[in-house]
């Protein structure tokens, strides 16, 4: 739900309890201001309305007071529960005291009907306060949760925006240096080539015989390296295959092992698996009899067998 259906909601508990409870408080007016008057000394009997119109103050001020409460999820102890009680009982009791004296029980049963739905309606109301209250702080916490974490991330952002300004001022920096450092290389670079051909204009063909000689060992030098490299290379994928062939080798012994260990000796094994391990005995060159006590299939469906899986050149041995 929406706050505002949330609030819509309050709104309505808190008319209709209201409604309830003016409609319960002059209902009870009009039926105990007669009891008190019939039961009051001659001449004051204008003080019958004043004990219905206290015990039903008492009653709005609990109504009111749970609903504040409620709101603000505080409790006011056990004497808020104790007046309530009180007041509801006290109205009761009021209400259905004439009915009681005639001995009339519908009129009982009838003027019960208001002080027992206020009542209720105030345990409800309270109940229903209590609840809002529970979801609307559930639900402000998940809000103040959802605001925290959006501006941690906001927070977050901004941080990695700043670090990558950062990194791209650091970046351009550093290229702007390399570029420097780099004309001022080829500045110097250049004057001091300029300086050494004009002193040893006389030694250049030896430097180009030099340069062409030192071109030759590292091409030389380059081409060892290439060679080791496809050398070692081919090494390394020969160990590879031969590691894996080997790997290949063991599984399938084990393999083998497995099927021909005979722990299901005795039990006819099913088609494929037989002949998976008929396969294998024919590989370890097991006896056709011991092929068939593990499979439990007869020694000609395993002789049988044994003809497909051997070579020609074992049958022709």
């Amino acid at each position: 739900m929406t706050p505002q259906q949330i609030r819509s909601a309050e709104r309505l508990l808190g008319w209709g309890t209201w409604a309830i409870t003016c409609g319960a408080v002059l209902y009870s007016m009009l039926t105990v201001t007669p009891l008190m008057a019939a039961h009051s000394p001659r001449g004051w009997e204008w003080t019958a309305p004043i004990l219905p119109v206290v015990v039903d103050a008492a009653v709005v001020i609990v109504v009111r007071m749970d609903g504040v409460l409620a709101r603000l999820r505080a409790g006011g102890g056990r004497w808020p529960v104790v007046l309530r009680w009180m007041t509801g009982l006290a109205t009761v009791l009021l209400n259905v005291g004439m009915s009681a004296l005639d001995g009339d029980r519908v009129g009982v049963a009838v003027h019960a009907v208001a002080p027992l739905l206020l009542i209720v309606t105030a345990e409800t109301s309270l109940a229903y306060r209590k609840a809002i209250a529970a979801a609307l702080a559930a639900r402000e916490a998940a809000e103040r949760a959802e605001r925290a974490e959006r501006r941690q991330r906001a927070e977050d952002q901004r941080k990695r925006e700043r670090a990558e300004r950062l990194a791209e001022f650091e970046a351009a920096e550093t290229r702007r240096r390399e570029a420097e450092e780099r004309e001022d290389r080829r500045l110097r670079e250049q004057r001091e080539h300029e300086a050494r051909m004009a002193r040893e204009e006389r030694d250049a063909q030896a430097r180009r015989e030099a340069a062409t000689r030192a071109e030759q060992e590292r091409r030389a030098t380059a081409e060892r390296v290439e060679r080791e490299r496809r050398e070692r290379e081919a090494r390394e994928r020969e160990h590879s295959r031969r590691e894996r062939e080997r790997r290949e080798r063991e599984a399938e012994q084990r393999r083998r092992e497995a099927l021909l260990s005979g722990s299901s000796a005795g039990e006819k094994l099913p088609e494929l698996v037989a002949r998976e391990v008929v396969a294998a005995a024919v590989a370890e060159g097991m006896s056709q009899r011991r092929a068939a006590e593990i499979t439990g299939w007869s020694t000609g469906w395993v002789a049988a067998r044994y003809q497909e899986f051997q070579t020609p050149e074992e049958v022709a041995v």
